[in-house]
Order: structure tokens, then C-alpha cells, then sequence
């Protein structure tokens, strides 16, 4: 198993450890709940740094992405991030990723830890276009300062205006006396705040620093657990649950990270769904009564007929009530039809509802 950078830093801080994507990871501090909360009201550190970063550049660096992503890369500007996706060659998806444009014939790739090697592999294999790859997944670690506190927080440490960086743009700075850190305003809470990347050796000084910053602010290490809930309250994606190599952007309701003004792999595929329609969605529901729904419980119609699955569900901190994402057959994932969950044989009833959920 790997370890990050941090992870003598979150034994001595008491987090539980588990194993996650080829990487002993913190799962929770003082608490899921207590987490969860923090981050949605004032603010939370993540150590995400099993996560993978490829630099892509030189001539053919934007045409060989064009060609393995689903997004548009020619709408990035220098300084501009894009969420995508890597499509595979039968119409599902290879992973979901961020795609960072340096400047111009560079690229910052940011894919998930469990597909570091998979990805590699995927984009090489198409890498007919002379582009320059490295993979600096072992040499880089991540922080996430999320919360409504966050971006007053990390201020503190830098003279990057943080102001003027929206949303899915990113600049290049010093941060707590580190050089050449990625500021990116972006994360997977949907509680805004920043997302930075730097060398493995700077990990603990940064760590040290956002800490005691945002000591008044109530700032506190959060674990993958709380993420998980996090990102699940706000509809976002986890890939292994609810997109994987059998699942299309169409069908997971990324159509519009799906740009057809381009050539891409499985384009055609993609576009007759859009136009024919498809069969299955992946839809948000919320439990109407009590219950916890979890991956992979059975969807069924009132006649008790599967038709579909959860692939991510939890109790929702925020609302109270056991809520989820679900692949459903059509006609039932129209918002508001009534789906039921399996939970221990029982079946639940539940609402098909829009994301996110708060």
C-alpha cells in the first residue's frame, strides 16, 4: 500500500486509517457527522494526494485531448480549468478528470487514484500526435481547504488574490512561503473553497500552515468519509460507482461536459443516444420513508419489478433523510416518479428527484 505524504501527520493526529485506491488513507477524524458540518458551515482540510496528475504538453498536447476527453479543450483559456471525461471505445467512460490548460501546448491533467496506471495507459495508447506525457502522480500531493471559510483562510497565506480566480480557474503562486503551488478554485464538496497542488516535500509545512490559519475559524482535518457524503448531498459523481466502464456520459447525466463540435472517441455512439434517447438514467432520489440506501441495494416498481440500482446512497447529514443516486429504466426516472429502494428485503418507497440535493 501507498502512503502520502501526510500520513505519519494523520496517525499522530488519531484519524482512523483504511486502505483506498492502492493508498492507506484517513476515512475520519473526530467524526463523519462533525466533518461533514464543519465543511458546510465553516471549513475542512482533506489530504487528497493519492489522486493523479499527468502533464500533457507540447505540439499535439491539445489534439491528442481533444481526442480521449468529451469536453472541448479549445474552450480553455490559460489559467481555466474544465470537468471531462475519457471515453472509452464501446461508449463508457475510462475515468472523470480535470483538464488545466498551463499555458499555451500545456496541460494539467488531474485523474483519480484508482486509475492512475488505467489512464496512463488509455491516453498513451492514443498519443499519436507527439505529445510530451509525464506522470508526476508520485511526486506531487494535494490539499482541499473547502468551506465557506476556506478562500479567507488560505488568503491568509498568500498574495495571490484570491478573488480573482472564479470558479474552475486556477492560478500559479506561493502559498505559506511554498513557490510554484496550483491555487484551483475548485473541489468535491460543493461548499466552494480551493484545491492546491505542490511537491510531496512541502506537504507538511503547507498542512501546519492551513491549519493554524484557519484555527479561528474552526478549520479541522477531514477524512474520505466525509467527502463521500459531501459530494453525494450536491449530486456529484464517484467514479466506481456511478460511472465506470459500462456507463455513458448520456447516461449519467454528463451531456453537457459531451461537446460534438469536435472528433472524439466514441462520439458517434454518444450522439445517437442523445438523439435517440436512452434507456436508463442516472437519476437522484430521496427516501419518503425511514431507511439508509446503499450501493448497489435493488430499484423497484410498486409491482416489485427491478428496475435499476443504487450506486451511491447515505443518510444526508443536511436533510435528515436517506437520499442516493440510482440507475432507473425508463419511463421511471422522470423527476418525480415514485421508485422504491430494497433495503434488507423491504422495499422503501422513494422520489426521483433533481440533484443536488441541497
Amino acid at each position: 500500500m501507498k502512503k502520502t505524504a501526510l500520513y505519519d501527520k494523520h496517525v499522530s493526529l488519531g484519524a482512523k486509517i483504511v486502505p483506498f485506491a492502492g493508498f492507506e488513507m484517513p476515512v475520519q477524524y473526530s467524526g463523519v457527522t462533525v466533518e461533514h458540518f464543519a465543511v458546510r458551515e465553516k471549513a475542512g482540510l482533506f489530504d487528497v494526494s493519492h489522486m493523479g496528475q499527468f502533464f500533457i504538453e507540447g505540439a499535439g498536447s491539445k489534439e491528442l485531448l481533444q481526442y480521449v476527453t468529451t469536453n472541448n479543450v479549445d474552450a480553455l483559456e490559460n489559467g481555466k480549468a474544465q470537468y471531462s471525461c475519457l471515453p472509452n471505445e464501446n461508449g463508457g467512460i475510462v475515468d472523470d478528470l480535470i483538464v488545466y490548460k498551463m499555458e499555451d501546448d500545456k496541460y494539467f491533467v488531474v485523474v483519480n487514484a484508482s486509475n492512475i496506471d488505467k489512464d496512463w495507459d488509455h491516453i498513451s495508447k492514443y498519443n499519436t500526435f507527439g505529445a510530451n506525457m509525464t506522470n508526476a502522480s508520485d511526486d506531487m500531493s494535494l490539499l482541499a481547504v473547502q468551506g465557506p471559510k476556506a478562500t479567507g483562510i488560505l488568503q491568509k497565506l498568500t498574495e495571490t488574490n484570491l478573488s480573482e480566480i472564479p470558479y474552475y480557474h486556477f492560478a500559479v503562486g506561493s502559498v505559506a512561503g511554498v513557490s510554484d503551488v496550483i491555487i484551483s478554485n475548485t473541489g468535491y464538496t460543493g461548499s466552494g473553497g480551493f484545491e492546491i497542488y505542490f511537491k510531496n516535500e512541502d506537504a507538511l509545512t503547507l498542512w501546519d500552515a492551513i491549519i493554524e490559519a484557519g484555527a479561528e475559524e474552526g478549520i479541522i482535518p477531514c477524512g474520505l468519509a466525509a467527502r463521500d457524503t459531501l459530494r453525494l448531498e450536491k449530486g456529484f459523481c464517484l467514479y466506481g460507482n456511478d460511472i465506470d466502464d459500462t456507463t455513458s456520459p448520456i447516461e449519467a447525466g454528463l451531456g453537457w461536459i459531451t461537446k460534438f463540435d469536435k472528433d472524439f472517441l466514441s462520439k458517434e455512439t454518444f450522439a445517437k443516444q442523445k438523439e435517440e434517447g436512452i434507456t436508463r438514467k442516472l437519476v437522484g432520489f430521496e427516501l419518503t420513508d425511514k431507511g439508509v440506501p446503499r450501493h448497489d441495494y435493488p430499484v423497484v416498481d410498486a409491482e416489485g419489478n427491478v428496475i435499476g440500482k443504487v450506486t451511491s446512497g447515505t443518510q444526508s447529514p443536511m436533510k435528515k433523510v436517506g437520499l442516493g443516486l440510482a440507475y432507473v429504466d425508463k419511463p421511471h426516472f422522470k423527476i418525480g416518479s415514485e421508485i422504491f429502494i430494497q433495503v434488507r428485503n423491504k422495499n422503501i418507497p422513494a422520489q426521483v428527484v433533481k440533484a443536488p440535493f441541497v
